[in-house]
Parts: C-alpha cells; sequence; structure tokens
C-alpha cells in the first residue's frame, strides 16, 4: 500500500511519526497507559477464555485470517502458533507494539489504520472482530463500514466473525437510563464502580469506570460506544453482500436464546460477489 511503512515489524498505512505520547489522539482510547496493563493475568486473558475463541476461529480458517482491531495480539498470537496465517489491523499503536514481544508474535502481520477504511494486501478466508470492540466504531454509517471493508477484505464464501455483547436495556425501568455491572471494595480501603449509561433513542452509551485509590484519590474515566441490535448486524451485513450462517450465545456454539447476554456472529460472502 502507498504510503505505508513499517515501524518495529509493524506497518502503518497513515501514520510516520514515533509512538505517540500518552495523551496524544491517534492511539484513541487504548493509549500507553491502557496497553500497559492489557495483558494483565486473568479476565479476558485467562487460558480458559482464550483457548475456546481460538479453537472455533482455528476450526473456520480456511486459508489466512484477518482480525479487526487486534490489539495486543490475545488472540492473534495463539492461533498463528497453530499454523493459522494471521494478519491485522489496529488503531493504536502503544498496543501493536506488543504484539512484536510476544513469542512467536513476529508471525504476525499488522496495519496501523482504521478498521473501517484501511485495507491490506491480500484476500482472507476469516475477518474476525472479538471483545465487543465493534461497538467502539460509535456511529451506524461507521459500523457499517467495517462490514464492508470485512467483505472487501474476503474471497468469495468466506466468514466474518463478531463477537459482541448485548445492551443491558431490560435492566432499565422507566425514567432511569444507567446500569451498574461492578462495585468492588478493595481490601485496603480503595475500590471500583462501573456503569453504563445509555441513550436508547441514538444507540450510544458510554462505559464509566471510577477507581478510587487508599488515600482518597479518585480516577474516573468514560468510553463512548454504540450498540446495534443482531437484525440490525444482519441489515448491514446484506448491505456488504453477506448472509448469516451462524449465531451463538457464546463461544461453546451454545443457542441464542432470548436470555443470551452476547452473541458469536458469522456471515459469510456470496458466493458471487
Amino acid at each position: 500500500m502507498s504510503g505505508e511503512r513499517t515501524i518495529s515489524g509493524v506497518t502503518s498505512a497513515a501514520m510516520t511519526g514515533e509512538a505517540d505520547t500518552d495523551d496524544a489522539p491517534a492511539d484513541g482510547w487504548f493509549p500507553e497507559s491502557v496497553a500497559a496493563h492489557y495483558d494483565a493475568p486473568g479476565g479476558a486473558n485467562a487460558p480458559e477464555q482464550v483457548t475456546p475463541v481460538v479453537d472455533i476461529l482455528e476450526d473456520l480458517a480456511d486459508g489466512p485470517v484477518l482480525e479487526f482491531a487486534i490489539g495486543t495480539g490475545r488472540i492473534a498470537v495463539p492461533l498463528a502458533a497453530r499454523g493459522v496465517p494471521v494478519s491485522g489491523i489496529e488503531l493504536s499503536r502503544a498496543m501493536a507494539a506488543r504484539i512484536r514481544s510476544k513469542p512467536g508474535g513476529d508471525a504476525v502481520e499488522v496495519t496501523i489504520g482504521d478498521m473501517t477504511t484501511t485495507r491490506v494486501t491480500g484476500r482472507f478466508s476469516l475477518v474476525y472482530l472479538v471483545y465487543n470492540t465493534i461497538n467502539n466504531v460509535t456511529t451506524q454509517d461507521g459500523q457499517v463500514d467495517v462490514f464492508r471493508n470485512a467483505a472487501a477484505h474476503l474471497w468469495p464464501g468466506g466468514l466474518f466473525l463478531i463477537e459482541v455483547g448485548l445492551p443491558r436495556l431490560r435492566r432499565l425501568p422507566p425514567g432511569q437510563d444507567t446500569v451498574p455491572f461492578a462495585v468492588a471494595p478493595g481490601a485496603d480501603g480503595g475500590g471500583y464502580v462501573g456503569f453504563d449509561q445509555y441513550d436508547v433513542v441514538t444507540q450510544e452509551f458510554t462505559s464509566n469506570h471510577v477507581t478510587v485509590s487508599p488515600d482518597g484519590t479518585g480516577r474516573f474515566r468514560r468510553i463512548p460506544f454504540r450498540y446495534a441490535w443482531p437484525a440490525e448486524m444482519d441489515l448491514m451485513a446484506r448491505i456488504a453482500g453477506m448472509s448469516l450462517k451462524h449465531r451463538w450465545a457464546d463461544w461453546n456454539r451454545s443457542e441464542f436464546t432470548a436470555e443470551s447476554t452476547k452473541h458469536v456472529s458469522i456471515w459469510e460472502k456470496d458466493q458471487s460477489a
């Protein structure tokens, strides 16, 4: 691609400077201060969380694969270790820089750019976008562009997979717009509170995080998102020339029902495309 360059093994489609400082806007909501702690043990990084995802992706892959918002390679690096050729697109250079330092990370090619528009060379059997990251695109038009960009990277019959949680709107009584999802007092006197705040007209919402240190000082972080219903994503897929092939409630391929709290959906690119 014209205008690209490689920085420590990471290809940049739109940026030519050195790594941004922590408050620089180019890394979006994932600057160095977030990237430094993103691979902390446990939670989403625990083997029991990562392995089922990699199992499914390996099973679906029928050739090279592309991860949108590849992050620090939490999924891509173990998938590549199984012999699957993996490429990725990532907006944050602070996040992508961690991939090369991981064992086997040099097998993953990463292009720095926006997943709504950035193109990489080649066609892929599978494009995937996991861990709620479709919600980081905060307009409907932008989310449609994600689907279109995924389809443009797929060969006919290729698959596009998204994992995303469902909004907790059933927990909102009339007049309320906020749902707490975590309250964790610390044994040392500190603590953490997390809550989502919804606008049901625009489908925009914010994830809000309040961390209090033992000395009483605190930090507030507010991140904007946009939720989309599964049926809305099916229409986005149709616009992009894809149709629904599978929808599961989780990575164990369980049935998606009205009680499901998230979905793993897979769309297939039209054979004629």
